[in-house]
């Protein structure tokens, strides 16, 4: 566990998301809905289906005390065993914490974490019209690998997403 501090001067730690978080985690994911540009998904899941879609491992949250600041997870790109080392990353922080390195501290060991369980790849999909999450995984090693126009439609009007993906110096070579 490492201690940070926002430019608000908030202390935080990043660690294990609980099951117990689900709550604050899932009010983080509704401040997301809210943007418009975090996810075409409309509503929060419930915890089975959240649960279900997401890895067992490497979910992590920003921790204040009792207070939730952002979280990571892993969701699986594909079953097949050959691409078991290839997930897709889903991160989002609070409204009232974003711009302030919690979003970069939570990938950075999100990084760390995926590598100690054998991931290699990083893999994210991006509303292209979220600069900020493509400056921070761009900050945190991760490169464009194209662009999918038109892909999906939000409340009427289509986006195109920004590929952007981490291949690990450590894992697979």
């Amino acid at each position: 566990m490492h201690t940070y501090v926002t430019k608000r001067k908030l202390i935080y730690s990043v660690e294990p998301m609980r099951v117990t978080d689900w709550e604050k985690v899932q009010w983080i994911y509704a401040d997301g809905l809210k943007t418009g540009i975090s996810t075409f998904q409309t509503e929060v899941p419930t915890w089975q289906d959240w649960n279900q879609g997401h890895l067992p491992l490497c979910r992590l949250t920003a921790r204040c005390d009792q207070d939730i600041l952002g979280w990571v997870a892993l969701s699986p790109t594909s079953s097949r065993p050959c691409y078991q080392g290839v997930v897709e990353v889903s991160l989002y922080v609070g409204a009232a914490y974003r711009g302030q390195g919690v979003g970069e501290a939570l990938l950075t060991h999100e990084i760390i974490q995926s590598e100690k369980n054998g991931i290699w790849m990083l893999y994210c999909s991006i509303i292209r019209e979220n600069k900020g999450s493509i400056t921070l995984t761009e900050k945190c090693g991760f490169r464009k690998i194209g662009i999918r126009e038109k892909i999906a439609k939000l409340n009427t009007v289509w986006h195109d997403t920004v590929l952007m993906e981490r291949r690990s110096k450590i894992v697979g070579f």
